[in-house]
């Protein structure tokens, strides 16, 4: 007997549009739902066609399979855990993406020398909720010199957020919220 496999989700726009990948179960892991997705590349559709985009808390991986798979020039993914990341690879694997689309680092987002190398055009964030980490993860980014001039910034983070990140002089282009689940997309400043 077969055991049914429930952690998946599929892609759903581009070039592996239907595909579907699984994800191991892990605490806190929760990939974006299908709508949600669907919103946030549409507001990402005049950007993600060459953008070189960067999978924080990468998780699942939906967000950056799915921005590759919608003409992502390259998506570096990166998550802290060693299952997960394991998952990923093997996702990577599946689809057949070369090393210079796709590159994912076992790494802790907030405590790592070794981060791939920016300017990124646009930046997938989706930390654990309840930490506290939003703002300290866009003013991290903002003072590695990770984001290109005007980069997108895509937060999923609990909609009851009280201070959204990180300061006056980001841009809010998009706002929604879904249930518990807050989407902002930042353009960041110069």
């Amino acid at each position: 007997m077969h055991k049914k496999q429930t952690n998946q989700l599929r892609i759903i726009g581009g070039k592996w549009r239907g595909r579907k990948l699984t994800f191991p179960d892990a605490e806190g892991l929760r990939p974006t739902p299908d709508r949600v997705r669907e919103t946030l590349f549409n507001w990402l559709s005049p950007h993600i066609v060459g953008a070189r985009c960067l999978d924080l808390f990468a998780g699942s991986g939906a967000l950056g399979f799915e921005a590759l798979s919608r003409g992502a020039h390259s998506v570096y993914m990166i998550d802290s855990a060693p299952t997960v990341v394991e998952h990923l690879k093997k996702n990577a694997a599946w689809l057949s993406i070369p090393s210079t689309d796709l590159q994912i680092y076992c790494a802790d987002v907030l405590n790592e020398k070794n981060l791939p190398p920016g300017p990124f055009d646009i930046v997938f964030l989706d930390p654990p909720f309840h930490r506290n980490m939003a703002t300290r993860c866009c003013t991290y980014l903002k003072a590695l010199n990770m984001l290109s001039n005007h980069a997108l910034v895509y937060l999923e983070a609990e909609s009851e957020l009280s201070q959204l990140p990180p300061t006056e002089e980001w841009e809010v282009v998009r706002h929604k919220t879904a249930g518990q689940v807050g989407s902002w997309l930042y353009r960041s400043p110069l």
